[in-house]
């Protein structure tokens, strides 16, 4: 079984013993993962990055994944395939001859 299955399956099976996935549609789910990385930005608002408590950001970055393959699942996305998919579409808009080591977007490359 790959990590991304083993995870997947996990909070499944979390959800559905708590009788919550009458609570997981599309929308509320895209919502929950907003909310969970804007929670993820307050451990390190008005601080240096390392001054962030490790711990919280793991717990907020934890949460975030979660609800990303919980919508995943939704939608039957195979998110190994999303993920090198988009991948490869950035690599197409920010080519390394054009983009090294700067952050311009691609349309003002």
């Amino acid at each position: 079984m790959n990590d991304i299955k083993e995870l997947t399956d996990a909070l499944l099976k979390f959800r559905d013993e708590r009788d919550w996935a009458q609570f997981h549609n599309p929308k509320d789910l895209a919502l929950a993962l907003n909310i969970e990385a804007g929670e993820l930005l307050e451990s390190f608002l008005w601080k240096f990055a390392e001054q962030a408590d490790t711990n919280h950001v793991k717990d907020e970055l934890a949460d975030v994944f979660a609800f990303a393959l919980l919508l995943a699942e939704k939608y039957n996305f195979d998110v190994r395939k999303i993920v090198l998919d988009k991948i490869e579409k950035n690599a197409q808009k920010y080519p390394v001859c054009k983009s090294k080591g700067i952050s311009t977007k691609y349309t003002d490359l």
